[in-house]
């Protein structure tokens, strides 16, 4: 189901209960009024007395549709992240094709075979746009064909060696067709920006070495704790520790060397 078609699916839902709502409180309320007569006013007090009496009902049903709806939502957006994977997987494999001056057989058909695979099973996710009984309709990300007739272009049984140029050229046409495709393709999951980004390049850890005393107290205990059982193997215990005290030894060393590049002044860790 579709962001589209779920939103919509849930806006029938609530209108439906609202419908149902100002009934109900429609005929609550209708004795109040001056002109209701006695036989109004009953007949508006049993459609109350019904719908209350109901309203476990209606509430069991809407909750099952509700139930069934998500879960097709669901389903729909698991499908569309393979999907998804599978296009990426497979302008992997295009893009390293067209690295090869000299492609095979072998390759050009596993190449195909991967992007005829992820062409076949957007019909798992979508269907034509405009297909019905009597149309086919149109393929939903014509993209994916782009990519198959460039590769259709560069097929070793048609010409066995490709110049730079040729080569740069079809990998400037998958990156294109990619782009575009992930641009419409991945509108359908509402990603969100992330809360904790980071925007700039050569990028480092700004936490400074060591750790807190509640951590140094607590390794303190685990290790008296640890030390007052009888060691069953001594050698493989001494071998253990040997390494630890060699790679902390290391990582101080490391850390004396490193210049002061943290906020507080400390030396970074490594």
């Amino acid at each position: 189901m579709t962001r589209q078609g779920f939103n919509r699916t849930l806006l029938s839902i609530f209108r439906a209960l609202g419908l149902v709502l100002f009934v109900a409180l429609a005929a609550k309320l209708y004795r109040h009024l001056p002109w209701a007569d006695k036989l109004q006013i009953e007949f508006a007090n049993d459609v109350y007395a019904y719908l209350r009496q109901m309203a476990p009902v209606f509430i069991a049903l809407i909750a099952a549709y509700l139930a069934g709806v998500f879960r097709r939502r669901s389903n729909f957006i698991e499908s569309l992240e393979e999907e998804w994977r599978s296009i990426v997987r497979t302008k992997s494999a295009l893009w390293s094709y067209f690295e090869k001056p000299y492609p095979t057989t072998d390759d050009y058909i596993a190449v195909f075979a991967r992007l005829s695979e992820t062409i076949d099973t957007m019909r798992i996710v979508y269907r034509n746009v405009g297909e019905s009984r009597q149309l086919i309709g149109l393929y939903p990300f014509e993209p994916l064909h782009d990519m198959r007739r460039v590769l259709q272009a560069m097929d070793p049984r048609i010409k066995s060696s490709f110049t730079p140029a040729e080569r740069k050229r079809a990998q400037e046409c998958i990156t294109q067709s990619f782009q575009a495709l992930r641009e419409n393709f991945l509108e359908e999951l509402e990603l969100q920006e992330p809360d904790n980004p980071l925007l700039i390049a050569g990028a480092r850890r700004l936490k400074g070495a060591g750790k807190s005393k509640r951590a140094i107290k607590l390794q303190e205990r685990q290790r008296e704790r640890h030390n007052k059982k009888p060691v069953e193997d001594v050698e493989v215990d001494a071998y253990l520790a040997g390494l630890y005290a060699t790679e902390m030894k290391a990582r101080e060393a490391a850390v004396a060397k490193a210049p002061s590049t943290a906020p507080n002044g400390k030396q970074p860790g490594v």
